[in-house]
Order: C-alpha cells, then structure tokens, then sequence
C-alpha cells in the first residue's frame, strides 16, 4: 500500500514529465500510442485533487508563454456538460430521486456509452488543439465511466497526442484495478507516467 509520503513524491514529478519533450512527442514508446496512467490509492482523491489544481494553473501560465496548449479535463463536469446538451440532467436527478442509483445506471447506459462520452469529449476540449490531455475525477464517475472503457474509445478518437489518466485505484501495467478493491478482468495496454 503506498503512503501519502510515497504518493507525495511521485505526484512532484508530474509537472516535469507532463512537461518533458519525451512525453510530448511520444518518444522511447516504441511505436505505442502515448497513453499514460498516474494510479493512486483512491482515500488520496483530495491530495491528488489539489496537486493537479496547482500543476494546472502552472503549466496554463506557463503555457501562455511557450504556447503549449492541454485539456485538463475532469470527468465530472464533462458527464453533466453532456447530459445537459442532450437535454438529460434533470430528468437523470428526477430519476435517481424517484427510482434510485440502479435504475438511473441502467436508463444512462445508452446516453453515456464510452464511444459517445469520447466524442463528446474531443470536441468540447478541441484536443485538436493540444499537447496533451489530463483526464482526472473519474472515482466520481465510476461506475458508469470506466477507465480502460474510456481510454478504448478514445484511443482512435485522440491520434498521437500524449494522454494520461488519473486512476483512483491500482495499475499493474495490464489491468485496471479499480479503487485498488475491485477485481478486474479488463486489460489495458498504457504507460504508467510516474512509476
């Protein structure tokens, strides 16, 4: 189990890689998509929270500078972006109220099936336009995200531009474990960004 300390540690070496010219170009990949994960035990969701905030506003300054562009995008927002450009939101709310989480996750599967959630998210985050893309707040989303679904659907959508996922839970450099509780049988094929 890592501690804080460790997590500490790995966390400060984030901005430099992110900022490297081997992450930005996907060199020493081997021909490999530049997919990355950064995993975390999930109880330090607000530690890694606040540590991308600060690494955001950095990089942003310092991007307006080199003119590096990179979506940061929390998985959070995006899902009620896109339920509210779908007209979904509040009938969602009123569903969970009235028939409760199951019922809600059964009726969002459609709208929010990974491919739709991908596209959705190459256009409001114009990736078409970035370095690199940060995806983080997926815990919140889960289970009607999940990583290695996600990151499938956005593996074509997304070319050659480096991305990292922020996962709150275990990756072993083939499986997604998530919450580092939950046994998983889904293979994924990604670098882990800090080791």
């Amino acid at each position: 189990m890592q501690t804080l300390a460790q997590l500490q540690k790995r966390l400060d070496q984030v901005q430099d890689k992110l900022e490297s010219e081997e992450f930005l170009t996907n060199k020493e990949l081997g021909g490999e998509i530049g997919f990355y994960i950064f995993d975390y035990p999930a109880e330090f969701e607000v530690t890694v929270r606040e540590h991308l905030s600060h690494v955001t506003k950095k990089m942003t300054t310092r991007g307006e500078i080199s003119g590096r562009k990179f979506a940061s995008i929390n998985l959070f927002e995006m899902i009620i972006e896109l339920l509210k450009s779908r007209k979904l939101l509040d009938l969602a709310y009123k569903m969970q109220k009235d028939r409760g989480d199951e019922a809600l996750f059964k009726a969002l599967k459609g709208p929010l099936e990974q491919n739709r959630v991908a596209e959705f998210i190459v256009k409001q985050a114009k990736i078409e336009e970035c370095d690199f893309i940060m995806l983080h707040g997926l815990g919140s989303v889960w289970p009607i995200v999940r990583g290695h679904g996600l990151l499938n659907a956005l593996h074509a959508k997304v070319g050659n531009i480096p991305t990292v996922m922020f996962y709150p839970g275990e990756y072993d450099g083939a499986a997604l474990k998530p919450f580092g509780r939950i046994e998983s049988n889904n293979y994924y094929r990604a670098f882990k960004l800090v080791p």
